[in-house]
């Protein structure tokens, strides 16, 4: 029995999204979230979650950041991002950072049943109107070894990185996440090796390279 979860600030969406999930597939159970946070804790407190719709745009949400943060912290849930935007470029970029599909809004019911049912038998998915650019599309540059060095941070290791890419200083990390301040120096220290920084300003600044402009103008972060 598969269980979906839809990660939308709107309602009237999400709720576009469970008729397309009920029809997908059959017994399917599905719960929902309205912020990045909200998606972490689900993900943290059930282990049968098997797909993630999130939204590129959701609170929370720095574009890409999110989909990194999730495929770090929880690689064996499928993500598939939901959004507005259509850029082929930036669907290439999501794909390359683990994405195992992409929904534009604008999806009619068929094509979110068909995207759901697609993944869920282990397939990637694209809208057919994008296959053909998406596929002409080239990586953003470092893109790809980007997304492999994220990868290869722990979960607690990418849960710092985000702290220190909203400006937290290790004390206000610790504090944050329960641990010693000592444990977040050592975490820093790895992160800084596999990403290839050198201090917690240029590490910050490559998370940072993950944001996205929504269509309307406006950056997640």
């Amino acid at each position: 029995m598969p269980t979906l979860l839809i990660a939308d600030d709107h309602p009237l969406f999400r709720a576009a999204l469970r008729g397309a999930a009920d029809e997908a597939a059959e017994d399917i159970q599905t719960c929902e979230a309205g912020t990045l946070d909200e998606v972490v804790a689900t993900l943290e407190s059930r282990a049968d979650v098997d797909l993630v719709l999130l939204d590129l745009h959701m609170p929370g949400n720095h574009g890409l950041a999110g989909l990194a943060a999730l495929r770090a912290q929880f690689p064996a849930v499928a993500v598939v991002l939901v959004s507005a935007n259509e850029d082929p470029q930036i669907v290439r970029r999501a794909l390359d950072h683990g994405a195992a599909g992409y929904i534009p809004k604008s999806a009619g019911l068929d094509e979110m049943r068909d995207a759901i049912r697609a993944v869920l038998d282990c397939q990637q998915w694209l809208p057919p109107a994008l296959r053909g650019a998406v596929a002409r599309a080239e990586s953003a540059p470092g893109d790809a070894d980007l997304a492999a060095r994220l990868a290869s941070l722990t979960p607690q290791q990418f849960r710092v990185l985000a702290l220190v890419a909203e400006g937290l200083l290790n004390k206000q990390i610790a504090d944050r996440l329960d641990v010693q301040e000592r444990t977040v120096k050592a975490h820093l220290s790895a992160i800084f090796e596999k990403l290839g920084a050198r201090n917690r300003t240029q590490a910050g600044v490559i998370l940072r390279r993950l944001e996205i402009s929504d269509p309307a103008g406006r950056v997640e972060g």
